[in-house]
């Protein structure tokens, strides 16, 4: 309880002196320049992630349209890869290669708009925080 009287006598003390000098708008310009600096990145990061997501998303579409319509286009009986072996598990995933092909590419086109729109949402929120 002494301590919270001494530390609140010390802060009463103090009595800050505001003054209208060049320094002190020199500081206060500097500091408003730097902010503004550190507007102008992040707004230049969000336009660059906003191009990249584009880039992706294109990419994405393209590989996955091309990789489609390869397993599409080959006949139905014909694995994707071969291994030359007669038993085992090579031969089974001889045999279920298009299935696989077609599974995994599911799965890597569903993780890639789960994550597109997972960057989306970071770079609405990071756009908030700054306009805050």
């Amino acid at each position: 309880m002494m301590k919270d009287k001494a530390l609140e006598e010390l802060f009463l003390s103090q009595k800050p002196h505001f003054s209208d000098n060049a320094d002190f708008m020199a500081a206060l310009t500097k500091r408003l320049d730097a902010v503004e600096f550190i507007k102008q990145r992040q707004e230049a990061n969000i336009r660059r992630y906003k191009m990249l997501m584009v880039v992706a998303f294109v990419v994405g579409i393209v590989s996955g349209a091309g990789s489609i319509a390869y397993i599409l286009s080959t006949p139905a009986d014909v694995p994707l890869f071969t291994f030359n072996v007669q038993t085992g598990f090579l031969l089974w995933l001889a045999e279920n290669s298009r299935l696989i092909a077609a599974t995994g590419l599911s799965l890597l086109m569903t993780l890639g708009i789960i994550s597109i729109i997972s960057n989306v949402q970071d770079i609405l929120r990071m756009r908030v925080c700054l306009k805050a």
